[in-house]
Formats: structure tokens, C-alpha cells, sequence
């Protein structure tokens, strides 16, 4: 057996209870998901069932409205994403090429906002939507997460940024283009990988956000996910186990696409700045 192979074994075998206490949360929402109801709460409780019953996913997607909850998500998470992109970008750049007053000022209070939760500013920023009459309505989302997302954002691209050699950005003015240009043909092609972990950052939070989401949406075509699931659990006399781990199950989907098509940007992106 070559040395490789055993190195391969024993980091598994290192690696093994890692895996099995992030996938056992999975491995009990699937099994809970395709079996029958009738076995729900036997006991002792066991993994074996049955049937599976896939027809739960199913009656699911009808009786918990999960279709248009799952439209809604995308909709905010994905809008959420490029409208935090759209304005971190620009003052990303300006961070790391400009020098202005108030700089370092600016930048300790993008850090700051980081440490600040946004359950401490859900009463006002609720009050602020109903001045806006924007309350009971998906775009008071799209503008809540993209605020709240901005700073790490703006943070992480002038990190990369600050990485791209001056001497590029200088030879294109020196062709005639502009800030703006050298911006869009210059650094935007080479920071593919930061962008792609900002953005995978600011979608699966948008995607699991719950706290405002519950607070601003009142009617329940207009749910995302997580609150269309907790919906279907909070103040019912009986409770659909095996519809709501079947919505958490499907939920978890479209995290699980976006991360595996970005993961090779991803990698890259983990190490950025590390080599110059």
C-alpha cells in the first residue's frame, strides 16, 4: 500500500466525525422527508421505514405553497446580490486607489456596522419601510439585505483590489481610458474570484434570512422560504413533520447550485492576497 493511499485513510478517518455531525442535520430532514406519516413518531426511533414516500415532496409543494415561496426567495436573494455588487464595487475602487478625507474614518465604520446585528435595528428599520410604504412588499427586502451586506463586501473587493498592480490600471490611461473604464476592462475581469465569494456570501444570507423577513411581509404569497416553512409550524395544533423537512430539504437546493458553480472561484477567492 503506498504511502499516499495510507495518508489519503487516516485523513478521512480524522476527517470522519467531522462529516458525520455536519451531515447527520441532512440525513435526518431526507429521511423524514420520504417517509410514510404513519411512522413519524414510532419508538424507538429508528432509520428503517417502510416505503419512501416521495409522493411528500409532492403534496408538499401544493399545501405549503412552496413554489411561490421558493420564486419570492429567489427573487430577494438574487436581487439582494447584484444591488450590493452594483454599489460596493465602485466604492471598493475608490477605497483602494483614492485618497480622501475622512478615509480611515470610513473604513472603521464599514467595520463597525459588521459587528452590529440587524435584530438591534428591526424596529426602526420597520418604521423607515412604513414611511416608505414599503411594507408588505418584497423590495423592502432587497434594499434591508443589500445594506446590511454592503460592508463586507466593500471590505473584501478593496482587500483584492489593493492586489491588482498600479502599473496595469496606469497603462490604460495612458491609451486614453478612464477611471470608469479602466474599472470595468481592468479590475473587474481579474477580481472574478472575489466577486463570486462576496456574492455566494451575500446570496446565502439573503436566502436564510428570517428575523426581518417575518417582520416585514404580512400576506403569505409573499413569504420567502424560511418564513413560509416556519408558517407551517408556528401556532398549528398539528404539525406536517414530514411536509416541512421535505420544504427544508428542497430549500437547501439552490444554496447547494450556487455553491458547487462557484466553488472554483470560491477556492481561489479564500486566498486572497496570500501570494502577491
Amino acid at each position: 500500500m503506498s504511502n499516499k493511499l495510507v495518508r489519503s485513510i487516516v485523513y478521512w478517518l480524522l476527517l470522519s466525525p467531522l462529516v458525520i455531525v455536519i451531515l447527520f442535520p441532512f440525513a435526518v430532514m431526507f429521511v423524514t422527508a420520504v417517509r410514510p406519516r404513519d411512522e413519524l413518531f414510532t419508538f424507538p426511533p429508528s432509520w428503517f421505514f417502510s416505503e419512501f414516500r416521495w409522493d411528500n415532496f409532492v403534496d408538499m409543494w401544493t399545501k405549503v405553497n412552496f413554489g411561490g415561496a421558493l420564486l419570492n426567495s429567489l427573487y430577494v436573494s438574487v436581487a439582494a446580490t447584484v444591488l450590493a455588487l452594483v454599489f460596493s464595487i465602485p466604492a471598493a475602487y475608490a477605497l483602494s486607489r483614492y485618497r480622501f478625507r475622512g478615509k480611515g474614518l470610513y473604513r472603521n465604520f464599514l467595520l463597525m456596522t459588521q459587528m452590529m446585528s440587524p435584530i438591534v435595528l428591526v424596529l426602526g428599520l420597520f418604521r423607515l419601510m412604513v414611511a416608505f410604504g414599503l411594507v408588505n412588499n418584497l423590495n423592502s427586502l432587497v434594499i434591508t439585505y443589500a445594506a446590511f451586506n454592503m460592508a463586507f463586501t466593500i471590505w473584501m473587493l478593496q482587500s483584492y483590489f489593493n492586489t491588482i498592480p498600479r502599473e496595469l490600471e496606469e497603462a490604460a490611461w495612458m491609451d486614453g481610458a478612464t477611471h470608469l473604464r479602466s474599472l470595468i476592462r481592468i479590475f473587474l475581469p481579474l477580481a472574478v474570484p472575489a466577486i463570486a465569494v462576496t456574492a455566494i456570501f451575500i446570496f446565502i444570507n439573503s436566502w436564510n434570512e428570517f428575523v426581518l423577513a417575518l417582520t416585514m411581509l404580512r400576506n403569505n404569497n409573499d413569504f420567502t422560504l424560511p418564513v413560509q416553512i416556519f408558517s407551517q409550524v408556528a401556532g398549528r395544533y398539528q404539525i406536517e413533520w414530514h411536509h416541512v423537512m421535505a420544504a427544508t430539504v428542497l430549500a437547501t437546493v439552490p444554496v447547494a447550485i450556487v455553491f458547487s458553480w462557484l466553488q472554483r472561484y470560491l477556492i481561489r477567492g479564500m486566498a486572497l492576497g496570500a501570494v502577491k
